[in-house]
């Protein structure tokens, strides 16, 4: 049985995701994965360099673990869901889904959030990027400097990239599902 669920089964008549195009839905889902791995060792109480009153290490753990490790979680969430853009669970429900099962899932129902969701993180992302050394940001007095610094840079830079992939495989999503290439 396990063989079976690991084998994707073209949805009939549906052209073939091109290599490319799977690589930029695995990466897009994977840009989200160093911020996230950061945000979680701090809720578990490494020491990332701040000394505010927030993100100082004598709060982790805490009451902000939670929050931070959700936020981690379910951004990863997110980042997963375009997978559903490369697998056939994105063009059609899978048949254990209650009521709607078996269904095709509308091309629009799946575009319109990821094209939303693609200018969305892409405005954010960037908007954050060109204000990261502000002193409301990272250059705020408390914000970590040297090492942790440079390691937390590291770790949130690949955000740069899911905006513009996920804008990528929802074009090809899309026009796969509309033009049938």
């Amino acid at each position: 049985m396990a063989d079976t669920l690991a084998v994707e089964t073209p949805v009939p008549g549906a052209p073939q995701v091109p290599r490319s195009v799977r690589l930029a839905a695995h990466a897009a889902a994977l840009t989200l994965a160093p911020s996230g791995l950061w945000r979680i060792a701090i809720a578990l109480g490494w020491d990332s360099g701040f000394t505010d009153e927030v993100l100082g290490p004598e709060n982790f753990p805490g009451e902000g673990s939670p929050y931070l490790i959700g936020l981690s979680l379910f951004a990863e969430a997110l980042g997963l869901l375009t997978l559903g853009l490369v697998q056939r669970w994105g063009e059609e429900l899978p048949r254990w889904v209650p009521v709607l099962g078996g269904r095709r899932i509308p091309v629009s129902a799946a575009v319109i959030p990821a094209s939303l969701g693609a200018a969305f993180v892409t405005f954010i992302t960037f908007t954050g990027a060109f204000g990261w050394n502000d002193a409301d940001n990272m250059g705020a007095v408390g914000s970590p400097d040297g090492a942790h610094y440079w390691l937390m840079t590291a770790c949130y830079l690949p955000l740069l990239a899911w905006g513009p992939l996920l804008a990528v495989v929802t074009v090809a999503y899309y026009r796969r599902r509309r033009w049938g290439r």
